[in-house]
């Protein structure tokens, strides 16, 4: 972890937060090499991490108790898995389920058998348990019905499954919420942040689903085959490779973004830099057939990408077809020095918004040795620092000078004060409803930064009247309820990146930018909208496998490179009777 305040230092070709921090354009973002799930393969990788099956005891059906051994450079944990047989009326992937097909928990050390036994009771109980200070990271998942029972009839049957099912939904099972960071009993975040294994964002959580991606192909290997014990044939390796974990979320993710933006400023920050440096590197013919390798890459992945979302659906098209034209003009544009720069200007008049981060993603891809040391940087301990002796009239310059894109906020408007946010009764969770029409009010959480920052200014310019020498102590004796605010201000005014420049209350604003934001940092792909407040996207996909991490004949660059996976084509393969009319 590094503090916050480092990541003001300065840096040459950064773009500018008036750009980079639009909520649209942040809702355009891909997930990229400094994604979560690629720096902790990344980690695997080069630590040489074992993953191992230590206890298997499924029934014919697949239910019972898995557990995983993963043993890095120096501890181990373990990974303990209850498969239960779920009623159809019981299954969904809302917050307020209260029974899942798997519940799952990364515990460190051993679960001998006390411990064992007590997670036996809990952890199916999810947020209703009594969980362990031992536990790192609580979850649970449900199928993906169809998928998993194509999967199984055809393994069963003797042949492979059709990998277009996996293109379709490109997971067996999908997680509805990974807890970490001390909620419900387990580990708080202070004791993974002295732990050399998981003290980057969100490591454990993406180990926690890793390692339920690789039950998921064991889990139905072992049902196949006590199906048909004669028959059966396991998982094709290129299909295992190719099915990911799916994840279903919703507007539970969005207060995080703005809870924690000096966390966030580091994220947006460590790929700006990423971005710039490669800026500043001169092209050359071996990196623009790697640019055009992988920009083919992306737009057949883009082609294969199914979704049911309208508008995802036309979003996707228009990226496609933005993608075609880069292809085009990579094709016909001579290599030279500044050939990266060329094309993101050109990109700026020709391309969708989608397609310009797409760029900027695999720009990114193109130097791994230059960005690889950002993977140790997006941590930072957060700390706001409120400054008491500074002069109102800073303090109202820095307003004016740093946050200019929270004063467009006017109380008059009806748009602008449009949504409200809100916490739910039943689970606490974050809801957002339309202000004077629905109910929830009373609840309301305070996500809306630009509307806090204007009131604050119209109270602090009118302390200012007749108060011209005074310093922010006695504004805030005057108006107390405005404490957490400057202090916002004053830590958040020396960091570009940390601030989401939208009026979340707009009548405009789309709450899926807010999703797709923190998703793409995670490393998510197959972004498919349910609704315009809830989304699936799948993570892992293309991933290697456990037994692939400490595989001596294939270099890092080559492990690492599994971005934008594309259906397998597999010479020999049978791919069963399912007709093409037949897929999702």
């Amino acid at each position: 972890m590094i503090s916050a305040t480092s990541a003001s230092a300065p840096h040459t070709n950064l773009r500018p937060a008036s750009e980079v921090m639009k909520l649209e354009r942040l809702g355009s973002m891909f997930a990229s090499r400094l994604s979560f799930v690629r720096s902790l393969m990344r980690k695997m990788i080069k630590e040489s991490w074992q993953v191992s099956n230590t206890v298997f005891d499924l029934d014919s059906k697949g239910h019972g108790l898995a557990i995983y051994r993963i043993t890095t450079p120096g501890k181990y944990y373990e990974c303990v898995i209850f498969s239960r047989d779920l009623a159809p009326d019981q299954r969904s992937d809302r917050v307020i389920a209260e029974a899942w097909d798997v519940t799952f928990a990364l515990v460190e050390g051993e679960a001998e058998s006390s411990l064992l036994e007590q997670m036996e009771a809990n952890v199916p109980l999810q947020e209703a348990g009594r969980q362990h200070p031992r536990v790192l990271v609580l979850s649970r998942a449900n199928k993906s019905l169809r998928n998993f029972s194509q999967f199984l009839e055809a393994l069963a049957s003797g042949r492979q499954p059709d990998p277009a099912w996996l293109t379709s939904v490109g997971y067996l099972y999908r997680t509805t919420a990974v807890y970490g960071n001390g909620k419900f009993g387990i580990a708080d975040f202070a004791r993974l942040e002295r732990n050399p294994d998981f003290n980057r964002p969100f490591a454990a959580q993406m180990l926690a689903v890793y390692v339920l991606r690789q039950f998921s192909i064991e889990q139905l290997d072992h049902m196949a085959r006590a199906q048909s014990p004669e028959q059966a044939v396991p998982l094709h390796r290129e299909l295992q490779r190719y099915l990911g974990i799916g994840n279903s979320t919703g507007l539970g993710m969005a207060p995080f973004l703005i809870n924690h933006p000096q966390l966030i400023q580091q994220w947006v920050y460590g790929r700006e830099r990423a971005l710039a440096y490669v800026r500043q590197e001169p092209a050359n013919e071996q990196t623009h057939t790697s640019l055009r390798a992988f920009m083919a890459r992306a737009l057949k992945h883009l082609q294969q990408t199914v979704t049911e979302d309208t508008d995802q659906t036309l979003r996707n098209r228009e990226t496609a077809s933005s993608i075609e034209k880069v292809i085009t003009w990579l094709d016909r544009t001579p290599v030279h020095i500044a050939l990266y720069e060329e094309l993101i200007d050109w990109a700026k008049e020709h391309c969708s918004l989608e397609a310009q981060e797409l760029i900027n993603t695999l720009l990114i891809e193109l130097y791994p040795e230059r960005v690889e040391a950002i993977d140790d940087e997006l941590g930072c301990r957060e700390s706001m620092d409120l400054k008491p002796d500074m002069k109102v009239r800073q303090l109202r310059d820095l307003i004016h000078d740093k946050f200019g894109w929270a004063l467009n906020y006017s109380e008059e408007c009806p748009d602008d004060n449009y949504w409200f946010w809100y916490r739910s009764v039943e689970k606490e969770e974050p809801r957002l409803g339309v202000r004077g029409t629905e109910s929830g009010a009373e609840k309301e959480m305070a996500l809306a930064i630009g509307p806090r920052i204007s009131r604050c200014l119209v109270k602090l310019e009118e302390f200012i009247e007749s108060n011209p020498n005074a310093i922010v102590v006695e504004f805030l004796m005057a108006h107390p309820g405005q404490k957490e605010c400057v202090r916002r201000i004053q830590t958040m005014g020396e960091t570009p990146y940390g601030e989401i420049r939208a009026n979340l209350w707009h009548k405009d604003m789309k709450p899926m930018h807010l999703l797709r934001t923190k998703l793409s940092f995670f490393g998510a792909s197959r972004f498919d909208p349910k609704s315009d407040r809830w989304v699936r996207i799948t993570l892992f996909q293309g991933a290697p496998l456990p037994d692939e991490l400490h595989n001596a004949q294939l270099p890092l660059h080559q492990l690492d490179d599994w971005g934008f996976p594309l259906e397998p084509e597999l010479d020999g393969m049978d791919k069963g009777q399912t007709a093409r009319s037949d897929r999702l």
